[in-house]
């Protein structure tokens, strides 16, 4: 089983960027489930995880003006 290294800086913000997938998820149009969502393709994840990108630079920029 592969462990993710990656370190959290806020772990308490898991859950919010969690929340922040699934809509995005159901958003695009791709169907997640809770947990594994290892028959997801390679195109829907991309998919999911650039919206969120491009939602979460739109944010930023709104709170820099």
């Amino acid at each position: 089983m592969a462990t993710n290294s990656n370190k959290k800086l806020v772990p308490e913000a898991m859950s919010a960027l969690d929340k922040f997938k699934y809509e995005v998820a159901s958003e695009v149009g791709v169907n997640l489930k809770q947990g594994y969502n290892g028959d997801l393709s390679a195109r829907d994840a991309g998919r999911i995880g650039g919206n969120m990108v491009r939602k979460m630079i739109q944010q930023a920029e709104q709170q820099m003006k």
